[in-house]
């Protein structure tokens, strides 16, 4: 089975899940967008507005930010998966509470298996905890490289964060030119091994 299919299947066991609260006031389920078998991931929090209503992660303001600083970086579209820890919108954008991680941590981990990517970049504290460490603080740990098994994990701030402090724009670029480095380093050594 291929990841596209590995992922609708995930899809359909996510269903309409009812685990937490979250799922009272939700339209939409975001599951993901991007590349199934991508080499790079991109982890944020949870459904915003426009996520809800469309279904897709990071559509809003801060999607369209990450977008262009994907680009910017000469980042590929095809070569990259965008989810977020939770699947369905916190009331007010307010930071999903740890019981409703718990119950999405399973699907972002079989997500992780699905996609096996090389490189994941977690977008704000919230996934650098799930991801790192639970007591990780991303002011401290964002721009170093963590490795865990066979992925490289790069902390960065949330792109929302972006928004509302434009002095973080220049750390974040700082940080995506590594992960740019880091993914032109993987794809040289991929073509060499063939």
């Amino acid at each position: 089975m291929d990841c596209a299919q590995a992922l609708e299947q995930l899809k359909d066991k996510i269903g309409d899940c009812q685990l937490c609260a979250l799922a009272a006031n939700r339209q939409h389920i975001v599951i993901s967008r991007g590349a199934p078998a991508a080499r790079i991931m991109l982890i944020g929090e949870g459904p915003g507005a426009d996520e809800d209503k469309q279904g897709l992660p990071f559509v809003g303001r801060a999607g369209q930010l990450l977008d262009k600083i994907l680009a910017a970086a000469e980042l590929p579209n095809e070569d990259t998966y965008i989810c977020n820890v939770v699947k369905c919108r916190p009331p007010n954008n307010r930071l999903p509470l740890p019981e409703e991680v718990a119950f999405c941590k399973p699907f972002l981990r079989e997500q992780i298996k699905i996609v096996y990517p090389k490189i994941i970049v977690c977008l704000g504290a919230l996934a650098t905890q799930v991801l790192i460490n639970e007591q990780a603080r991303i002011t401290r740990v964002r721009g170093q490289w963590h490795k865990k098994g066979a992925f490289w994990i790069m902390p960065t701030f949330h792109p929302a964060a972006l928004l509302r402090d434009e002095n973080k724009k220049r750390l974040v670029w700082q940080d995506m030119q590594q992960v740019r480095d880091k993914y032109r380093q993987l794809t040289l050594d991929d073509q060499s091994r063939r």
